[in-house]
């Protein structure tokens, strides 16, 4: 009728469904991590996944796209903790890193980070890291982790030098090397996981090596 506006259809969106479809991914990411990591990248189909996950096959490809789009969503889930939309520095688990109000409790603080993160995700570093050597398609995923490395080491020390000061003659961008060989998951898995230190043992340690390289 004239004068009168057509009514707007809004889309439906169903809360139940919503959360099925939640748990259908987590359902996914949790077969593919255990197969990711077992058996290798290349060794696992996305017939492999939906098997263990209990699904068909095109529910996985619908909801990851492909396999190493599914490699990269296991990956963020496994250091973040869970597939909240939320960055890794906004994390409550970061935030004593910027609480902190001295340089060597910055340190101390990165280092509880860094295991934390190894604890959930140096089996999944490793093999994306070995998928990247023999699938192309995976070597801009094993640079994003890379490149991630060295911007998180980057925030640390960013924060670090306004709270204090680096040892005398250290450059920034030596210091931020420094950080990003000792932020490696790869530490956690030779030490705690192939030579059986105690978690706390370890990250004293590398808490220690932190302290060493920046501070003197």
């Amino acid at each position: 009728m004239p004068g009168v506006k057509p009514e707007t259809r809004r889309p439906y969106r169903s809360a139940v469904r919503e959360e099925s479809a939640r748990r259908t991914r987590q359902a996914v990411v949790t077969a593919a991590t255990g197969l990711f990591t077992s058996r290798g990248y290349a060794a696992t189909s996305l017939a492999d996944v939906a098997r263990v996950a209990g699904v068909a096959r095109p529910t996985v490809f619908a909801a990851f796209g492909s396999k190493p789009a599914l490699l990269a969503r296991v990956l963020d889930e496994a250091i973040s903790g869970d597939d909240e939309p939320v960055a890794v520095r906004d994390r409550p688990w970061f935030r004593p890193v910027f609480d902190a109000t001295e340089p060597g409790a910055v340190l101390d603080a990165y280092a509880g980070v860094c295991v934390l993160i190894a604890q959930r995700a140096a089996p999944v570093f490793e093999a994306v890291r070995r998928a990247a050597d023999a699938a192309t398609e995976v070597s801009d995923l094993w640079q994003r982790v890379l490149d991630n490395r060295v911007a998180g080491a980057r925030m640390v020390l960013d924060h670090l030098v306004t709270v204090g000061t680096l040892r005398t003659g250290l450059p920034v961008d030596r210091a931020v090397d420094a950080l990003w060989v000792l932020n490696d998951p790869s530490l956690h898995a030779s030490l705690v996981g192939r030579r059986g230190w105690a978690e706390a043992e370890f990250r004293a340690w590398l808490a220690g090596q932190m302290r060493a390289a920046l501070l003197g």
